[in-house]
């Protein structure tokens, strides 16, 4: 019984009064926390407890849409949120009205992050600063942007005691350059935290950005002649003893308009370029080299003088003159040569007067053959003497002949050795030798091992377009001495019979000059169908005539 009665007890406990509902009764709104990325939409459903409420709704800046409802219920649709706002939801029961607020922020991840770095070239030891901003980004409360140098944190900035209004994420830095900061990269990261607010963190990183320091304080020094010749190739150069990075140093050279094309070397903290100038205009001209580094370029000019000075005339009136005859030579300046030269021919006695031809006269010796004559120019330009020279051979032209040093008439061979004839005969031009031996030609380059069989007398005959000459050359083989003489004869007695054949056959063999020559000579002139074999045919009739008459 006392159970029942404290059952009925708590019920009616738990009946309302009448006069109290609008007191009891409650308003929420769902989510209880709303964060909502810009310009998205978001859903809201606002409630009460209060079993037949009056009049209900939300109050908003925002665009609102009521999707549906219910008793004790409504749903509404905020669309484009791009701020942060708070929204109020209402109802009223028994002629009272309650209301609850929401938060709701607007939150935009940092998806584009600027990196600056200015200048991007920067001379060692000035002051350069590095600047990060994002331009969309919210709230700003919860951003945090840190500058980093390569791997290390340059700088770090957050934005918490920033007021809620300030929309400008930005952070900046100045640093001292120096050469170890060359091509180092430099980048942004953007974190947005929204963890506090039941959100995630979202993160943005910057282009890496490469900072150029370069050090260029020195000029560039020409190194090139003061005088330039016309026409002729020259080397020019043009160096800038300190400069960073040197490697990259751009250097362009030009003679007046006309541009070179250098070639760029390095080492250090020095570099340089060469090039090759050919100046085409005579008369004062200026050489300039530019350097560029970077954003800097040094430039340097060198005056230089151009002027012309070819090589002197130098004429033979018979380059190729019969010994005997007179030579005359003359020696003039080029016409392209200003001022006049002074000339100076080899072999005349006195140098002319500027402006003037040196001549020289004389007789063809068969020793002036190969003789060189020169003929010297000198010049004076911007104060300095110049000197060009030109050089012409002399060809003396004469019969052959044989001399007894070059050619000797008696020749010995020893036995058994590589012997090769010796003679080379005199004239101009070089006369074509032809030599036979028992009506054959000798070929004067291949060595032959001397036997006693090649024992006799050469004839060789020389020959150009001057004419012939003809000498005998008496050739003896010396034998072995007598010891080995011996063991020869051992050796061939004991032979196999085919060495027996081959004497025979060197036995038939050795006739009588005269009668080999003639039918040997005629066989020659049957067989051979070329050039040198009818020289040789010509040329045993020569040696024929020539024996003919030492008889006679």
């Amino acid at each position: 019984m006392k159970m029942l009665l404290f059952g009925v007890w708590t019920l009616l406990a738990l009946i309302p009064c009448p006069g109290t509902t609008e007191g009891l009764f409650q308003v929420s709104v769902w989510p209880h926390q709303a964060l909502v990325r810009f310009g998205r939409s978001l859903t809201i459903n606002c409630s009460t407890t209060c079993p037949d409420p009056g009049p209900s709704g939300i109050e908003t800046v925002l665009k609102k849409t009521q999707l549906s409802r219910g008793p004790q219920w409504k749903q509404f649709l905020l669309e484009d949120i791009t701020e942060n706002s708070v929204l109020q939801c209402f109802f009223s029961c028994a002629g009272v009205q309650k209301d609850t607020t929401l938060d709701i922020i607007m939150y935009q991840p940092p998806e584009q992050v600027i990196l600056d770095v200015q200048p991007e070239w920067v001379a060692m030891d000035e002051v350069f600063t590095v600047k990060c901003h994002v331009p969309s980004v919210a709230p700003l409360r919860s951003l945090t942007l840190t500058l980093l140098q390569g791997e290390q944190e340059l700088h770090r900035k957050d934005f918490m005691n920033f007021s809620v209004a300030a929309q400008k994420a930005e952070v900046s830095v100045s640093v001292l350059a120096q050469r170890e900061e060359d091509r180092c990269d430099f980048s942004c990261h953007a974190d947005l935290d929204l963890s506090p607010q039941g959100g995630e963190l979202f993160r943005g990183s910057s282009a890496t950005k490469e900072l150029r320091i370069f050090e260029f304080s020195q000029k560039p020094q020409i190194g090139v002649p003061s005088l330039l010749e016309v026409g002729m190739a020259e080397t020019v150069s043009c160096e800038v003893p300190r400069v960073f990075p040197a490697q990259e140093a751009v250097f362009r050279m030009f003679l007046e308009d006309q541009e070179l094309s250098p070639f760029s070397s390095w080492e250090g903290d020095a570099a340089w370029a060469s090039a090759t100038v050919r100046a085409m205009e005579t008369g004062d001209q200026e050489l300039t080299c530019v350097v560029s580094l970077g954003p800097t370029e040094q430039k340097a000019r060198k005056p230089v003088h151009v002027y012309s000075f070819p090589p002197p005339v130098l004429e033979i009136e018979d380059a190729y003159p019969l010994a005997g005859t007179d030579v005359n030579v003359t020696c003039s300046g080029h016409v392209l040569t200003s001022p006049s030269p002074t000339l100076q021919l080899q072999g005349s006695p006195n140098r002319s007067a500027p402006g003037e031809p040196a001549w020289l006269l004389f007789t063809a010796r068969e020793e002036d053959d190969g003789r060189n004559l020169s003929c010297e120019a000198s010049l004076e330009v911007q104060g300095q003497r110049l000197v060009k020279t030109t050089v012409v051979q002399l060809h003396v032209l004469y019969k052959p002949r044989f001399e007894e040093s070059s050619c000797p008439g008696h020749q010995v061979w020893e036995e058994g050795m590589d012997q090769m004839l010796a003679c080379v005969p005199e004239g101009s031009p070089v006369p074509v030798l032809v030599c036979l031996w028992n009506g054959m030609i000798v070929d004067l380059d291949v060595p032959q091992k001397a036997t006693q069989n090649l024992t006799g007398t050469y004839c060789c005959t020389a020959t150009n377009q001057l004419g012939s000459v003809s000498k005998d050359i008496a050739v003896v083989v010396q034998g072995l001495p007598e010891g080995i003489i011996s063991s020869t004869i051992f050796i061939i007695v004991v032979s196999t019979p085919g060495i027996a054949v081959i004497t025979i056959a060197l036995y038939l063999n050795y006739q009588p000059c005269k009668r080999t020559r003639r039918k040997r000579a005629h066989r020659q002139k049957e067989q051979s169908k070329d050039e040198e074999g009818q020289f040789a045919d010509i040329q045993a009739q020569e040696c024929n005539s020539h024996h003919y008459l030492a008889r006679v």
